[in-house]
């Protein structure tokens, strides 16, 4: 008599996919977690004990005027009367705009700076002198030349981007190793070569540090601006009407669409350099 052989195949259930990527992924989401559940537990009990005037970050479900902000994002009843996510989005088309001019004119004025020492000598007292004003020291300025609240908001935030983009390009292209410039003159490479093939390669990790320093530099700019000017729809002047009518709950839950944006733009911005760089330049 022949036992019967069971042979028992590996479970394929659905749950299996998602269990390794737990697995895998855990070491990086828990303790992230962990450590805002413990912040957000110290400034409840903070707020409770009467320390502090500031809410708790229970007021964002226990207020009436906060609970409906926060369940209904996308409500739009025409002027400045929106929800948080055409707010939001509002201000992060200007950063588009605004960061975008400062990234070609901030790697193109880099370059330049970096390839040639006499226009590093001329121009590097002047760019010390601009990047160190405050991008709110900017917005009058602005105003008073433009005369309009949007071209205004866009030239502090490309004002505000474009030296840290600048600087660490220009500092990238002169690290270029001594070798490959040697490579460039044995093989007489023509300029449009030596651009593409060994510049900008050697460059992108110094363009994309700055990129990197540069959007959070952006979406800081665009939020004081905005909190300064009046009569435009952004997450900066939402935070200033609030403020106008004691709506501190308001606050604090804009307070987090700007952080947890800014955390977005910083870790896209390092997807692309892991994307386009490779690792041994990183």
């Amino acid at each position: 008599m022949v036992a019967d052989r069971i042979v028992r195949k590996p479970s394929t259930g659905l749950l299996t996919p998602v269990i390794q990527f737990w697995k895998k992924q855990a070491p990086y989401i828990v303790p992230p977690f962990v450590a805002i559940a413990i912040f957000l537990i110290i400034w409840q009990l903070v707020s409770n004990s009467g320390l502090t005037k500031l809410p708790g970050p229970l007021s964002l479900i226990t207020d009436e005027r906060t609970r409906n902000l926060l369940l209904y994002p996308f409500y739009d009843l025409g002027g400045l009367n929106k929800g948080l996510f055409w707010q939001t989005l509002a201000s992060l088309k200007r950063v588009a705009i605004g960061y975008s001019f400062a990234a070609v004119f901030g790697i193109a004025l880099g370059i330049l700076v970096g390839l040639s020492t006499t226009m590093s000598r001329a121009l590097d007292p002047i760019f010390q002198f601009l990047r160190t004003v405050p991008p709110l020291a900017w917005v009058p300025i602005a105003l008073a030349a433009l005369q309009q609240n949007e071209p205004a908001a866009l030239f502090v935030i490309f004002i505000t981007a474009i030296w840290p983009i600048l600087i660490n390009t220009a500092v990238g292209v002169r690290q270029i190793p001594q070798d490959y410039i040697n490579v460039r003159r044995v093989l007489r490479l023509s300029p449009k070569t030596f651009f593409f093939k060994i510049l900008i390669p050697s460059a992108l990790p110094y363009i994309f540090t700055g990129l990197r320093i540069a959007i959070g530099l952006a979406w800081l700019a665009i939020i004081a601006a905005e909190i300064v000017m009046s009569g435009i729809v952004g997450i900066g002047f939402f935070i200033w009407d609030a403020y106008q009518n004691n709506y501190v709950s308001e606050i604090i839950l804009a307070l987090f669409y700007i952080g947890s944006v800014g955390l977005l733009l910083d870790r896209s911005i390092g997807w692309l350099q892991n994307k386009i760089v490779p690792a041994d330049r990183t």
